[in-house]
């Protein structure tokens, strides 16, 4: 194999570079957004999909792409390269990308660290905060990156039980006390848990979660709020996802899949001011590796009581839709906390299911973040 190289025509000062810190290192979704990012900075991809990139945030404000250093933790041993080879295999990658941006994806995987806690790990959670503080630490102080932004992509976890931190919230005060921003892509609890929410205060960083809004949640955030402004009543609102992969095996646990439709109620609840009748079943289909299909059947009644049906179909891979909206997270939370902002980031509800704050109508989340590009540049 040749020696790992960059495609980056220029390596940014150190002193210019943002490090980007992903729970869950060495997932579908981590290792799209580099593999993705390095493509994009060599100027082999358009950026499709990277909502940063449109001309709306033109400004010179947000870290740029070239910039970004990635590291992370992870408890699963398959290298980056090994993974980014195993997505092209399944036509998550471009099948030539893998080899094009090898250097990039090895020179990530030499960052990653060994998460936990593993089983048998005797450790206190005390004790795996300050590992996983100091594994961040090192990597800042290595890579001699200006800030890190901590951004949890690992596999969703079951709702917490009692008083101890989950693993999801192990890692998230662990980026408090490293000092960094830190975003919750999953639906796990995070920076949420009530024990850690005085430390969050108290932090003065800038935090945004949770539970990326990729697919079904989307169209629901579109759909609900044209039924209530339209005055049309729906019924009944239930729906399907067929999944593979990570995601699929974790949301078999009827547990995680729990804390999974909370986001997809709370975007129903918000905009028709009740939840329907009806569920979200998750159903895990190996076969479909990391892809998916959702379907919504929406039952409504219009004028004279006319009984009426929508039905939607989403098919799509979830990597390839999360992984630009984790690289603008990671841009635009590094950017708040240049800027000195602290504190749950409402005005990136755009990106959530479970918003902290704001809007779960689209459109709206849209102005909400147009207006905190702006502001981050200095124009509003």
């Amino acid at each position: 194999m040749e020696a790992a190289v960059s495609l980056h025509a220029e390596t940014p000062a150190a002193g210019d570079r943002t490090g980007v810190w992903f729970v869950g290192a060495r997932g579908s979704v981590a290792t799209t957004a580099v593999a993705g990012c390095a493509a994009l900075a060599a100027g082999l991809v358009p950026p499709t999909g990277l909502v940063t990139e449109a001309p709306a945030f033109a400004g010179g404000s947000l870290p740029a792409l070239g910039s970004l250093v990635f590291g992370g933790h992870d408890t699963a041993a398959a290298p980056l390269p090994k993974r980014a080879e195993e997505l092209a295999a399944q036509g998550v990658l471009p099948h030539w990308l893998p080899a094009a941006v090898q250097g990039d994806l090895a020179a990530a995987d030499e960052r990653i660290r060994t998460g936990g806690p593993l089983p048998g790990d005797a450790r206190t959670g005390e004790e795996l905060i300050a590992a996983f503080a100091a594994d961040i630490g090192e990597f800042a102080r290595s890579t001699g990156v200006a800030r890190v932004v901590v951004v949890n992509v690992a596999s969703t976890e079951p709702v917490p039980a009692g008083g101890e931190l989950p693993a999801s919230s192990l890692y998230a005060a662990a980026a408090l006390r490293a000092g960094c921003a830190y975003v919750n892509f999953t639906p796990s609890a995070g920076l949420h848990h009530p024990r850690l929410a005085e430390a969050a205060r108290a932090s003065g960083l800038p935090y945004a979660g949770r539970d990326g809004k990729t697919g079904q949640t989307l169209l629901r955030a579109v759909l609900a709020p044209m039924f209530h402004q339209r005055a049309l009543t729906v019924r009944a609102w239930s729906g399907t996802n067929l999944l593979g992969g990570g995601d699929g095996a974790s949301l078999a646990d009827p547990a995680a899949a729990a804390a999974k439709n909370a986001g997809k109620e709370r975007v129903l609840a918000d905009n028709l001011g009740s939840v329907p009748e009806g569920e979200v079943h998750i159903d895990d289909v190996p076969a479909l590796g990391d892809w998916k299909t959702a379907w919504d059947h929406v039952a409504f009644e219009g004028f004279l009581g006319t009984r009426m049906v929508l039905q939607t179909i989403w098919q799509g891979c979830d990597s390839a839709l999360a992984a630009p909206l984790v690289l603008d997270l990671a841009r635009l939370a590094a950017r708040a906390h240049e800027a000195g902002l602290s504190g749950p980031l409402a005005e990136l509800g755009f990106y959530f299911k479970d918003p902290d704050g704001g809007s779960s109508a689209l459109p709206e989340q849209y102005a909400a973040l147009l207006d905190f590009a702006a502001h981050l540049d200095g124009s509003r």
